[in-house]
C-alpha cells in the first residue's frame, strides 16, 4: 500500500493514478452514494478540481483505496471559491447555507478537505489502516502547504474515526442530513500535528 499526494505539477510522474482517483470517486459518490454530480468518461469531478487543489490517494498497484481533496480557502475560480464557503453563500443548491456556525474563512493557513472516501472494495480488516494512512498523509500535505487547520464537511460518525487516528474534529456547525446520512462541518487543528 502506498500514499501519494497528487497535484497538477506532479501528475505526469504517476501514470494513471490521477485518472484512477476520479474513477474511484465516480464509484464512491455517483454509483454507490447515488449523488447527482458532474461526470465524464466514468470519472467524477467538479469546479473545485483545479490546479490549486491537491489530491491524497491511498493506492495499491494503481487501485485507489481511499482519497481526499485539499483546496485552499483563498482560491477563486470564476464565481467559486471552496465548497463549504460556496454553500454558505447559497451557490450550491445541494448543500444548505447554514452548515457553519461562523462566516466561512478565507485564509492562507486554512484549507478545505472534501471528497473524502474509502473504497467499498477495501475489506473491513484493512479499513482502519487505510484511514490512518489517508489522514496521516492529509496532515503531512496540508502542513507542507502551510495549513494550520483544515475545514471539512464529513459524516458525523467520522468524527469518531478522526479521534481513532489522532485528529480532533471539532464541530463547526449543525448536524445536517444528506440522503439519510448525518453530516457536520468540522474544524481540524493541525497545530498539534507538527511533529
Amino acid at each position: 500500500m502506498e500514499v501519494t499526494t497528487l497535484s497538477f505539477e506532479n501528475l505526469h510522474n504517476h501514470g494513471e493514478l490521477f485518472a484512477n482517483m476520479f474513477r474511484a470517486r465516480h464509484r464512491a459518490f455517483i454509483e454507490h452514494n447515488k449523488w447527482d454530480l458532474p461526470q465524464a468518461n466514468g470519472m467524477e469531478f467538479d469546479q473545485y478540481d483545479t490546479p490549486a487543489s491537491r489530491w491524497v490517494a491511498v493506492h495499491d498497484n494503481g487501485q485507489i483505496l481511499a482519497g481526499i481533496r485539499l483546496t485552499p480557502t483563498t482560491h477563486r475560480c470564476g464565481i467559486y471559491s471552496y465548497m463549504i464557503r460556496d454553500a454558505q453563500l447559497g451557490l450550491l443548491s445541494s448543500i444548505p447555507s447554514n452548515l457553519l456556525d461562523f462566516e466561512a474563512p478565507v485564509a492562507d493557513h486554512i484549507w478545505e478537505s472534501s471528497r473524502v472516501f474509502v473504497s467499498e472494495s477495501v475489506p473491513s480488516s484493512m479499513r482502519l489502516r487505510v484511514q490512518l494512512q489517508l489522514r496521516h498523509e492529509m496532515v503531512i500535505s496540508a502542513r507542507e502547504l502551510g495549513a494550520t487547520s483544515v475545514l471539512g464537511l464529513i459524516p458525523e460518525v467520522s468524527r469518531r474515526i478522526g479521534r481513532r487516528v489522532g485528529l480532533e474534529c471539532e464541530p463547526a456547525g449543525p448536524i445536517l442530513n444528506f440522503d439519510g446520512l448525518d453530516c457536520v462541518c468540522v474544524s481540524i487543528s493541525l497545530a498539534t500535528k507538527l511533529h
